[in-house]
This record gives structure tokens, sequence and C-alpha cells, in this order.
């Protein structure tokens, strides 16, 4: 077995991936365990789902298991799906600098050894499917040919972000069939504005590997923008913004939670833009993590009206 790559850029420093057994660490790195984000920008969409569906009716004491399985669901998925991309893109991560020292490239994982370990994730999200109602099961398994296919997207479109935001915006539409049994308006606008958001932050993570992908014939929209990325990527936050707010409202949300948006909106993700510099990789990549807690805040303006409607009784009560 080689020896441990260095640790990626966007991991983090300390992790408890770190006290595994070393025969373990390369399987906790391709279902990049030591890099929370992305299981966590996957979860958020699920997050908001509930809490947009609850909108007009308060919080039920099962949305928190509901929630949990979501985590676990996202945790378990974006696992399988990052090493299924690794299978896939191993030539093309061996001519990347910042993705030669993956465990498939490096030869510190078999092919074969990286199948099973999809399976065994797999498995973990089949459990979570079980769990969920009818309805979410249904809406889950749809996306299935949308995660295999996404892997492929870099080599035959410039909009692969795109492609990713159908996927990891998914979870709103799966939320939305867990608790209203099928696909309402709310859902499907808040559906449209994770796909913009997941465009705009995943351009800006592209940012980081423009050189390298131009040489290897990789596309994404940070290479389809160009010097005009700020301006693309500033739209499609404010697209975002403007279909969340349309969500919010058509749900039966009120003023509070639509101040909250607008806030973030100008004080979050516009200047997290204009202070991401292209030429400083570690900018862009401080730019990308900073969507989580900016998701987290946004998911936290949509709980304020049912989280009202689920105190006042106790509140007025005393």
């Amino acid at each position: 077995m080689a020896p441990p790559a260095a640790k990626p850029a966007d991991a983090l420093a300390r992790h408890w991936t770190d006290a595994l057994p070393r025969s373990v660490q390369p399987y906790a790195r391709l279902a990049r365990w030591d890099r929370p984000v992305g299981w966590q920008l996957l979860a958020i969409p699920c997050l908001m789902g509930v809490v947009v569906s609850r909108s007009a009716v308060g919080f039920w004491p099962e949305d928190a298991l509901l929630s949990a399985l979501f985590v676990v669901g996202a945790i378990a998925m974006r696992g399988a799906g990052c090493t299924y991309n690794d299978i896939l893109d191993r030539k093309i991560d061996a001519q990347v600098a910042r993705t030669r020292g993956r465990p498939i490239p490096s030869g510190q994982v078999s092919v074969k050894q990286a199948l099973a370990f999809v399976a065994a994730q797999c498995l973990v999200g089949l459990l979570v499917l079980l769990a969920l109602p009818p309805a979410a099961q249904i809406a889950a398994l749809a996306a299935v040919p949308l995660v295999a296919a996404y892997p492929l997207m870099k080599r035959i479109t410039w909009w692969p972000q795109a492609w990713l935001g159908l996927c990891f915006g998914w979870g709103a539409l799966v939320a939305g069939a867990a608790i209203d049994g099928g696909l309402s308006a709310p859902t499907l606008l808040l559906f449209a504005g994770c796909i913009a958001w997941i465009i705009a932050y995943d351009t800006i993570y592209a940012l980081q590997d423009v050189e390298d992908d131009s040489l290897v014939g990789v596309r994404s929209t940070a290479r389809l923008f160009g010097d005009r990325w700020k301006i693309w990527t500033l739209a499609f936050y404010t697209i975002a913004f403007l279909f969340w707010g349309a969500a919010a409202a058509w749900a039966g949300q009120g003023l509070l939670g639509a101040i909250a948006l607008g806030a973030l909106a100008f004080l979050g993700a516009w200047p997290l833009v204009e202070r991401t510099q292209p030429d400083r990789p570690g900018s862009a990549l401080a730019a990308f993590k900073a969507n989580v807690p900016l998701g987290l805040l946004v998911t936290g303006a949509f709980a304020l009206d049912p989280l009202w409607r689920t105190l006042a009784p106790f509140v007025r009560g005393g």
C-alpha cells in the first residue's frame, strides 16, 4: 500500500478520522469524512424542505427523527457518490495536482475495493430510505439516474454545476414529499432556489481548478464564465434568494422570514462573492465553505415562522 497522501486543502486539520487504523483511513478519504462540507451541503436542502413544509402548521415531534435520517442519508450517499466519482475519474485525477493523491490514483485502494465500499455505503442509504414515508422513497429513488450520470457531465457539458444542483438540491423534494405526501408548489420553488444556490457555490469551488481543468479537458461554469464569473455567480445567488422568498411566501410564511432572507442575501451571499479572489485558491475554498453557515442561516430564516406557530400556544397559555 502506498503511503498516505497529504491532507487535501479542504480537509479539516484535525478530525476523528485521523485516529482510524491506517488501513481504514484511505476509505475515510474516499468517502470524504474528513471533509464534512460536502455532506452538510447535501443535507441542508433536506432540512430546508422540512421547515418550509411545516410553515403553516408548526413543527411536529417526528420532524426531529426525519431530520436525523436525512443527515445520516446525506453522509452515506455523499460518501458513496464521491467514491463512485473517484472510480470514474481515476485517470483524470492522476493528472490534476489537487487530486492525484486521492486513494485510487495513488494506489492506496483498488477499484474492486472501492466498488465494495460504494455498495456498503449504499446499503446504509437503503436502510435510511426504508425508514422514510412511501412518497419520499419514490422521490429519492427518482434521483438515482441523476446521481449516476453526474460524474460524466464534466466531460459533455459546460454546466456540470447545474447537474450537481439537481443532485444536491433533490433533498428538498424528498423532504417535501415526506411531509406533504407529494410535491407542493413551495417545495418546487425551494428546489429551484437550491439549484441556483448550488450552481453559485460550485462555480466558486471550481475556480480552484480552472488551470488544471483546461489542461485535461474538464468543463465547468468557472471556465465557461471566464472573467465574468463574478457577475454570473452573483446572478445565481440572487435567483436562489428570489425563489426561496417565493417558496416562503407561497407556504404562508410571514414578514419575519422575508426580512431575514433579504438580510442574508445582502449581508451573506453578495459579500462572500466580492471577497473571492480567483488567483488565490484558498480564497475560493473559504468562500465555498462559507456556504454551509449561509445555508444553515437560510434554513433558520425559514424556521422562524413554523417555530413561532409551534411555540405560540404555550406562550399565550402562559
